[in-house]
């Protein structure tokens, strides 16, 4: 795609003239005698990074003599040169002319080509630096200067009649914002506290209402209404506050994703690799804060597509593709998270070659490996030092592995990474970030007696239901949502959290319902047990102290109410310890579980779903594999033989019905035993059942693991 520098240009201009302001300054000390080594090495800088930013934008002009100017400075610095007037003259005019350059570029956004004068100035400069002298470099059409007059000021730049303009736009510190956000915080907590106050004059109110009559009451009454209303008509000035603090943060994914397109060519172009790579979407902001951080795993990715996933040219037109590949980088908002695709069209992903490393390296035995889904399989090159590359180049591969992309992603900007891929048609990495990490939605709830937060980009939703309603499966609690098994788990008892202390005044609160917080990650879901919610608002996240950061379970901190400080879940390890837990059960109940098992196969697009059958069938004694859809179901089961056959009915690439008519087309799958498990209650579903030969049917609202086990004992034996 074509680099549009038209966005660049205003930040250019920002940065050109701060530098080029603090250039005037250097030179001033330097002439005076009073600069410093590190004041030289900051004119060096300044006249470097010029040339670098122009260069990039193609402002061939303004590199010219950005480059000698930089030229003479360096000679300063090395000290082959010492100040005198006509370096200093040289020096002055250098800045002068940049300066009229980029107030030309201001005005009519382009750069003339150097004429003869600016010519003469860069030979100038560049004659200074290699020790020349002013008056060995006068031009021929300059020798009837009189020596008295440097020779410098023959090359005098063209200036334009000086005037005073006022720019809309200023350079703040981001340090500056950071605590102008860290305020926000301060005000939001004090105005939380504020509400509070609302309701405990509310609460005075009712207790007194056998004064109302009475003047007492009235004022009181009065009193009441005109806090409330202050506070409600302050809430929109806090929260459009807020909005426009993390605005002036906000930054498009063009300052990364526009220099990464430039990138992408210029490693093509040294792996003998021809790429197209086109961006979409790069006007959405994030905030400043988490642009930094992003930069390195987005091009950790790219190069990882363009060493391991795009081919050559050759073997592109053997494989029938075209000579150049395709690098996609695609950019969308998702309600409060922004969504980045990184795909490529080259040879994908083999999920046999991660399954053979993983066992070479010792990570898994290939009967666990056989078990695990491919979703599964390909997620395990996220593991530290994992890498299908069979060897090392200066692109990738280099012992920085996804690991690490993972890490930065999940743990420092608290999104998502999601993989998919298929053999020849490439691979997708997918990034969900949310806006900003410094102002967040919250939810603040009580577990036992300790207060904690959740983000709201992990939660998916907040139910309350009946003990009734819950399901016992493999020992443990489960609850189905929307045709999903979603695991059950005490919040309190997975942290060991203490216990609230209840008062023998207090009086309990009555009642038989379940309060179940739902966290998701990628397609794992999780139903956490709290007590109560006490708030939901966006609030002012607070990095955790250093010492503190390598604490995997929390992920900041939070205030509440009179400078309460509330810590925030990190959910994705909250999932890690429950799995962990329950692996840490599933193990204990089967280890007498060692005869000779049955193989059964699970389909099921839930993970949640497969891990629960999975657990049920294995504390039974059976041997259990996954596929997380039809079409991948199929292909376990031509690939191996298997017992019996689980299957789930909506599902992507592949439904349950079709899987099971296609198996019964098999002559080894034509009497093994086919179970339908589903949320589908229709007798016109169940009579398709039957039809495409299923031998069972169980809905999952009335599912009973022992009805399950009794079911396949029956079919089996």
């Amino acid at each position: 795609m074509a680099f549009d520098i038209k966005k660049f240009i205003g930040r250019f201009v920002e940065e050109a003239k701060d530098h080029l302001g603090q250039m005037n300054s250097g030179l001033a000390a330097l002439e005076q005698g009073a600069a410093s080594s590190e004041q030289v090495n900051s004119l060096f800088r300044s006249a470097h990074t010029l040339k670098g930013s122009s260069r990039m934008l193609k402002l061939e002009p303004i590199t010219q003599l950005a480059h000698s100017l930089e030229d003479l400075l360096s000679a300063l610095r090395e000290q082959k040169v010492q100040v005198n007037h006509s370096v200093m003259d040289a020096l002055y005019q250098g800045v002068d002319g940049l300066s009229n350059q980029v107030e030309h570029l201001v005005h009519h956004a382009t750069v003339p080509d150097l004429n003869a004068q600016q010519l003469q100035l860069c030979q100038l400069l560049s004659a200074l630096a290699e020790g020349q002298t002013a008056a060995e470099h006068v031009p021929e059409a300059s020798l009837a200067v009189p020596e008295s007059v440097p020779a410098a000021q023959t090359v005098a730049v063209e200036t334009a009649t000086p005037t005073l303009t006022a720019s809309d736009t200023v350079r703040v510190k981001l340090t500056k914002l950071d605590e102008l956000i860290k305020l926000m915080g301060q005000l939001n907590a004090s105005h939380a506290g504020m509400h509070e106050l609302v309701n405990t004059a509310r609460r005075l109110e009712l207790q007194t209402q056998q004064y109302l009559g009475s003047e007492l009451g009235q004022s009181l009454r009065q009193f009441t209404r005109d806090i409330r209303d202050l506070v409600v008509s302050q809430d929109s000035l806090t929260q459009e506050l807020h909005d426009k603090a993390l605005q002036m943060r906000m930054l498009p994914l063009a300052v990364v994703l526009d220099t990464a397109a430039h990138l992408v060519r210029d490693m093509a172009r040294s792996l003998g690799k021809q790429v197209d790579c086109r961006i979409y979407g790069s006007e959405i902001e994030l905030d400043r804060q988490m642009i930094d951080q992003l930069a390195d795993p987005i091009i950790h990715l790219l190069r990882n597509a363009l060493d391991h996933g795009i081919e050559t040219p050759e073997l592109r037109e053997k494989a029938g593709k075209p000579a150049q590949g395709l690098l996609q980088i695609r950019a969308r908002q998702d309600s409060g998270w922004v969504v980045l695709d990184i795909r490529d069209d080259g040879a994908g992903l083999s999920v046999d070659a991660i399954r053979e490393k993983a066992l070479r390296k010792g990570l898994f035995n290939a009967q666990e490996l056989q078990d695990m889904s491919d979703q599964q399989v390909t997620d395990l090159i996220f593991m530290p030092g994992f890498s299908t590359s069979a060897i090392i180049t200066d692109v990738s591969g280099r012992g920085v592995g996804l690991d690490v992309v993972k890490r930065s992603i999940v743990d420092q900007l608290q999104g998502i990474i999601s993989i998919q891929t298929a053999v020849g048609e490439g691979v997708c990495f997918t990034l969900r970030l949310p806006l900003s990490l410094a102002i967040m939605r919250v939810l603040l709830i009580r577990s036992g007696a300790q207060i904690l937060g959740f983000t709201a980009q992990y939660v998916t939703e907040l139910l309350t239901v009946e003990p009734t309603d819950l399901i016992r499966v493999a020992d443990r609690n489960a609850v189905i949502i929307r045709n999903e098994f979603v695991p059950v788990v005490k919040l309190a008892d997975l942290l060991n959290l203490p216990q609230q202390v209840v008062s023998k005044r207090s009086v309990p609160r009555e009642t038989t319902t379940l309060l179940l917080l739902v966290i998701r990650v990628h397609t794992e879901k999780l139903a956490l047990q709290v007590d109560e919610l006490l708030d939901e608002r966006d609030m002012v996240i607070q990095q955790l102290p250093e010492h503190l950061r390598a604490t995997p379970l929390i992920s900041g901190m939070v205030t509440r109410g009179q400078s309460e400080l509330v810590s925030l879940m990190h959910v994705p390890y909250i999932l890690d310890l429950a799995r962990k837990t329950r692996q840490s059960a599933t193990a204990a109940t089967g280890l007498d579980a060692q005869k000779a098992k049955k193989r059964i196969l699970v389909v099921d697009d839930s993970l949640n779903t497969r891990e629960i059958e999975r657990d049920v069938l294995e504390a039974w004694g059976y041997h259990v594999t996954l596929a997380e859809h039809g079409g991948e179901g199929l292909q376990k089961a031509l690939a191996e033989e298997f017992d019996a056959v689980l299957t789930d009915v909506e599902m992507p690439v592949m439904d349950g019905f079709t899987l099971t008519a296609r198996l019964r087309e098999h002559e080894s799958y034509r009497n093994k035993p086919i179970i339908i498990i589903t949320s589908r209650e229709k007798d016109s579903d169940r009579r398709r059942g039957i039809e495409v030969g299923a031998d069972a049917y169980i809905v999952k609202g009335s599912f009973d693991q022992n009805s399950l086990v009794d079911t396949l004992k029956v079919l089996l034996d």
